[in-house]
């Protein structure tokens, strides 16, 4: 079904400009001819994909398009399927990802909620199953071989929920993007430099543990041995967060997510979650709880802190709840945010080379690994507090901006 046309031509094709330079900056080595991207797109989107397609023939680069099955196929899967074909893997796949050079992913969901009376435990199950083609991914991104990045796309569905007309929610992807600016990828350069000039002053703080306090936070996170700040990277578009991935052991804590969720279909409000040596040993939810426990089940590492992550509001444009991981996790609004990610690590935070860590030194240095990854956002006014290693204390954010 036709959607709505609230991108106009002009914000399109600056949409798919800012989803390349993305692309391209979050791979390390510049891209060539004849290199692999792949683009995923869900049937809303295809005008962008089209656009998109265009423009990466025309950068010489091999374009491979693969449409997302549809909200309908998606809940027909995890209803009929059985348990081979849960788990099942196209023939080749493995072929393609190893040779991957850029991946982007339009975002575009018809339905949040076709997969709410799933068991939780059969969605995880085919998580599980496509975790090695992540893993591939991962590790292609760490030698530097592969790009990636992904946005949203304005969809009835996500307005609905965020509960925003079409119009308002158009409004915020096209503010927060920059798609109205006279040369998006020119803001996108400014903003980046200015992150990074933030990330110096963060990784010459050789900061020991991170106090996160706020009307209902109260949370101590360690830094970890060999960590680095990373973000605005062009991973995401739109991203404004910078973050790190901590050593899991040293979550001490209450966290509360005053933001609401969407994941795998499931409305989930008010999470909040104790943290004893590193591990969450009480979970609730004032909407979801059920869902929470079970998500925290999944495997050893979804229990375990993940990522550590603050918002700048002279970032961020970005002032409603979407109902978007992507957008919510980037809210700046009148105080930032921060959130924290149950499960995987960025093993990118790393500040050596991250295609040298091995299993067994990611293990030793508190990175976690999960199939989950959930980020529990928190838009409180808060103030982080970093103990450095010389035992001096330094406020790094309060207001909704970094100190410095």
């Amino acid at each position: 079904m036709e959607q709505p046309r609230l991108l106009t031509e002009r914000h399109l094709e600056n949409y798919a400009s800012v989803l390349i330079w993305g692309m391209q900056k979050a791979r390390t080595r510049p891209f060539k001819k004849n290199d692999i991207v792949i683009v995923r797109y869900d049937f809303p989107a295809l005008r962008l994909a089209e656009i998109l397609y265009g423009k990466l023939l025309a950068l010489e680069v091999h374009p491979v398009v693969r449409m997302v099955g549809t909200s309908v196929m998606e809940r027909t899967f995890f209803t009929t399927a059985n348990d081979a074909q849960l788990v099942f893997e196209v023939p080749g796949e493995r072929i393609l990802y190893k040779n991957l050079n850029g991946s982007i992913y339009l975002h575009a969901p018809q339905s949040l909620t076709h997969l709410q009376d799933i068991d939780p435990v059969r969605i995880a199950t085919a998580a599980r199953a496509r975790k090695p083609l992540r893993d591939i991914m991962f590790k292609r991104e760490e030698k530097g071989e592969l790009g990636w990045t992904l946005c949203s796309f304005p969809t009835p569905a996500m307005a609905r929920h965020a509960r925003l007309s079409l119009r308002t929610y158009a409004a915020q992807v096209i503010k927060a993007c920059y798609l109205n600016a006279k040369n998006p990828v020119e803001t996108w350069e400014e903003i980046y430099r200015n992150a990074r000039s933030l990330k110096q002053w963060l990784n010459s703080l050789k900061i020991k543990q991170y106090h996160i306090e706020s009307k209902d936070i109260d949370l101590r996170i360690a830094h970890g041995e060999r960590r680095r700040w990373i973000g605005i990277s062009g991973h995401n578009i739109p991203s404004f967060e910078l973050f790190i991935s901590p050593d899991w052991r040293g979550t001490e804590g209450v966290y509360v997510a005053d933001q609401p969720s969407y994941r795998s279909g499931n409305y989930v409000a008010g999470v909040r979650l104790e943290f004893k040596k590193g591990i969450v040993v009480k979970s609730d939810a004032c909407k979801g709880a059920e869902f929470v426990r079970k998500q925290l089940a999944m495997d050893t590492g979804a229990s375990r802190i993940g990522e550590f992550s603050l918002t700048d509001i002279r970032f961020s444009k970005i002032d409603r709840f979407m109902a978007d991981t992507l957008y919510d996790e980037n809210y700046g609004g009148r105080y930032g945010n921060c959130h924290i990610a149950v499960g995987s690590s960025y093993s990118d935070t790393y500040d050596g080379n991250p295609g040298t860590l091995t299993n067994r030194a990611r293990q030793r240095l508190g990175f976690n690994d999960s199939a989950l990854h959930w980020d529990l956002v928190n838009t409180q006014e808060k103030t982080v507090t970093a103990t450095l290693q010389t035992g001096k204390k330094v406020v790094i954010y309060e207001n909704g901006k970094f100190t410095y």
